[in-house]
């Protein structure tokens, strides 16, 4: 666990520098009272967590604060960091994505371009073959021909099969293929790419649509998971993409991107609270195994943690 925490400390290291360090300080060595709970929100407003999640935060934490009867700072601390945990931890869906050995399973990975996307599809990849699964990835975002030669270059890294077709060529017609070819060499893993064009916002909502009902075809509940890729620099605007995406694809999983390239990280307790969808993958700079299951207390430990613990761990 500690090596956990210091190697999330390293990669969140200016997301909690430039705001949430402060917030675990507040606590340090004074009493709860009105004036800190005012600080505490002017930081968390800061920190990208937006109005109504801070509210929520702040109330939440007060009521247990008053039910507990806590006085001193460092135990109010504790209490925010756990309804922060709390958010992360509360969602529709399972907290973590079980890959069977001997079943195909379908993971349709979502997100607008510039997210992080493919990047992330090499890093699952690499992710579940290191567990012994046998991936086929399908290179189905054919409006960019970058992402096909992109995709097809990540994954000869990672030693997995790409399925393609020329660029411009229909997407559906990849998924049918590689699912196919996944099929035929008993994989256990078919990741789909797809493609994140926000300026043709309604044609790429419609694609998505089309390509549920030809997974849906192959076998009855595929696709098994859809990740949406969240870039986390850009803070509240990721909210407004999973909101869009949610529209048209069954999302069940979130994976955060660039973790380690943004000062205001405050923005992953929204987008769960209202989507009620779980992080289930932390992703972090170009290497490939820069991505680990997501861990809420982790997470949160990580993320506020007081000056003095800060330097321990670094």
């Amino acid at each position: 666990m500690f090596d956990r925490l210091k190697k999330l400390s390293q990669v969140m290291t200016r997301t909690r520098d430039a705001v949430f360090g402060q917030v675990a300080d507040l606590f340090d060595q004074r009493e709860v009272d009105d004036a800190l709970w005012d600080e505490l929100e002017e930081l968390l407003i800061r920190a990208d967590v937006g109005v109504p999640t801070t509210e929520y935060i702040i109330d939440a934490t007060k009521e247990r604060v008053q039910r507990q009867r806590i006085k001193d700072g460092d135990r109010a601390r504790e209490a925010f960091k756990s309804v922060l945990v709390d958010i992360l931890n509360d969602s529709d869906q399972p907290k973590q994505l079980d890959i069977p050995f001997g079943k195909l399973t379908t993971v349709l990975v979502v997100g607008v371009n510039g997210v992080g996307k493919t990047t992330s599809i090499a890093k699952l990849t690499g992710y579940w073959q290191n567990q012994g699964h046998k991936c086929v990835v399908a290179a189905a975002d054919t409006f960019r021909a970058a992402a096909i030669d992109q995709l097809k270059i990540w994954a000869d890294r990672v030693g997995a099969q790409v399925v393609s077709h020329q660029h411009g060529a229909d997407p559906g017609a990849v998924v049918f293929d590689a699912w196919q070819a996944a099929i035929s060499r008993r994989a256990d893993v078919l990741v789909i790419d797809t493609a994140g064009r926000l300026h043709t916002k309604d044609n790429l909502m419609d694609e998505l649509r089309k390509l549920y009902k030809i997974l849906a075809k192959q076998q009855p509940g595929a696709p098994e998971a859809t990740l949406l890729v969240l870039d986390a620099t850009i803070g509240q605007n990721s909210l407004v993409q999973a909101r869009e995406f949610q529209k048209s694809a069954a999302i069940n999983g979130l994976v955060l991107t660039k973790i380690d390239g943004t000062a205001k990280g405050g923005s992953v307790f929204p987008i769960v609270r209202e989507l009620r969808v779980p992080v289930l993958f932390l992703g972090s700079g170009e290497h490939l195994d820069d991505i680990e299951a997501f861990d809420a207390r982790a997470f949160v430990d990580a993320l506020v943690s007081p000056g003095a613990e800060n330097a321990s761990v670094r």
